[in-house]
């Protein structure tokens, strides 16, 4: 596959990007700052695999300005946004990047995307303890976060894309593993953490998955 990774030198990113290219595939990495992505040259691969010849191009771009993305996602077969909120400030970063995005790959003429969103903002299939107490605190302590996370799952759903979005639990820098649960209709339950490694695997496994077309997907251990 050819894919954009929007967010690559994020600690979830560059899994994409190292992984995606262990698998041979020819991926664009999307960066502020092109200094801030580390090399490739020994990219992690789940247990048994095998390292492949995929491509790297970096391509140096604002996320919030649809025609710096344009060329990046141009002929793309799939673009996958890994993007998070900036620290505690309160400003959006998530929706104003997706709304750029969506508008550059309209004009590409490129569908499918992939979004990683929280599992935190959403209570179905928790267990009692953590719906009814521990999320409402993290609710409280991350309200302009997941605000800004629920509105771009807002604005993505109602694109009309071929979107699928990755909603995982607390994020580790564990192995790859390449073994982890999902659930297309609620939370995993006790699913509490999944390691950035075993998110970008569900990434690119789901990236030509038609089945998670228009899907919603929680992840965890």
């Amino acid at each position: 596959m050819e894919i954009t990774v929007i967010g690559a030198t994020g600690g979830t990113g560059r899994q994409v990007v190292a992984q995606a290219l262990a698998a041979g595939h020819r991926v664009t990495a999307v960066v502020r700052d092109p200094a801030k992505l580390p090399s490739f040259s020994r990219a992690s691969v789940p247990a048994g695999g095998a390292a492949g010849a995929g491509e790297l191009t970096v391509v140096t771009a604002d996320v919030m300005k649809v025609d710096d993305l344009r060329p990046a996602v141009r002929g793309r077969d799939a673009v996958i946004t890994t993007l998070g909120p900036g620290g505690f400030s309160p400003e959006p970063v998530v929706t104003p990047a997706l709304e750029a995005l969506v508008s550059a790959m309209w004009a590409e003429n490129v569908s499918r995307v992939l979004l990683v969103s929280n599992s935190g903002m959403h209570p179905k299939g928790d267990p009692v303890v953590l719906r009814a107490v521990v999320k409402p605190l993290l609710q409280r302590l991350l309200r302009h976060h997941y605000a800004d996370a629920m509105r771009a799952e807002e604005l993505l759903t109602s694109t009309g894309l071929e979107w699928t979005i990755a909603r995982p639990p607390r994020l580790t820098n564990g192995p790859h593993r390449g073994t982890y649960r999902t659930d297309p209709d609620g939370n995993v339950r006790w699913g509490n953490t999944i390691s950035r490694a075993d998110l970008a695997d569900f990434l690119l496994r789901a990236a030509p998955d038609q089945a998670t077309i228009h899907r919603s997907i929680s992840l965890g251990y």
